[in-house]
């Protein structure tokens, strides 16, 4: 018997990406950074992941052809996915916002398309706001922009803990009883992804911004296009009204949460692919 693939779902030709581990020294702390990269004609396009995620939430980039000849960048943050890092204790946004323009500059790319998302979006907004002549436009995926934000950064407030293995444990379980799109599959990945030194500091930092950073406003004057991507689940956000407002494009995904990667990815690049042909 013969079978016949259909067309419409063969595996696109891609240029791949190449892995490579970077080592580099950030405010006096050794960093050995996981990343996986393409070069390409186009502005390259940087991935900032969210905590508990990893670079390869956006490797799928390389196989869609919206995004045929764009350079590719991604990597684990220090104490994330394959990254190592000296001091866990001193990965907090300032530090991912340093680890970012000293990866930006070993990989010598000046001018970028940002996506990031939650922890990486928060990260990504600092990144823009100290580089605004670099920033070609962001998609921001959820991340950080007012203190309703928090809601699993501020678990290290609500839910405090004798140490920092007894607070991820309870994390965790935590987050897999979630009524949320994707919340249990989070949650199965976090022991594999995150060290626990570094949930404490990122978490402290997050709350700290969300709540006395005015990262609204940061981000409405950022002057390149921006996006708010959000899960449909989410549509309650207080906020959204005003970035419609503030011009940002909003682009609610459906059947989908705070982690439309695995939730909607389909509709999830399609909606980034479109916002950077434009």
């Amino acid at each position: 018997m013969t079978t016949h693939e259909d067309p419409h779902h063969a595996v696109p030709s891609a240029e791949p990406l190449t892995d490579e581990t970077v080592r580099l020294r950030v405010d006096d702390v050794d960093l050995a950074l996981a990343t996986v990269r393409r070069d390409g004609h186009r502005e390259p396009v940087v991935f900032l992941h969210g905590f508990g995620s990893t670079k390869e939430d956006y490797a799928d980039a390389a196989l869609h052809p919206a995004f045929t000849g764009r350079g590719l960048l991604a990597y684990d943050a220090p104490g994330c996915g394959q990254s190592d890092c000296s001091d866990t204790a001193k990965v907090s946004i300032p530090f991912l916002v340093a680890t970012a323009e000293a990866m930006l500059d070993h990989a010598g790319i000046d001018r970028f398309h940002l996506v990031g998302h939650s922890m990486g979006g928060l990260t990504a907004l600092l990144l823009a706001a100290r580089n605004p002549d670099r920033v070609l436009s962001f998609v921001d995926i959820e991340g950080n922009v007012a203190p309703e934000d928090c809601f699993l950064s501020r678990q290290v407030v609500t839910h405090p803990a004798t140490d920092d293995e007894a607070f991820f444990d309870d994390f965790i379980d935590r987050n897999r009883r979630t009524p949320a799109y994707s919340a249990a599959l989070y949650a199965a990945g976090l022991r594999h992804k995150v060290r626990p030194g570094v949930v404490r500091p990122i978490f402290t930092s997050m709350v700290e911004l969300s709540d006395h950073g005015d990262l609204m406003t940061t981000f409405l004057k950022l002057p390149c296009p921006l996006m708010f991507m959000y899960g449909e689940q989410n549509a309650h956000l207080s906020y959204l009204p005003a970035l419609a407002a503030g011009g940002v494009e909003l682009a609610p995904i459906p059947r989908s949460g705070h982690w439309p990667m695995y939730a909607n990815p389909v509709a999830m690049w399609d909606r980034i692919a479109a916002f950077h042909t434009t």
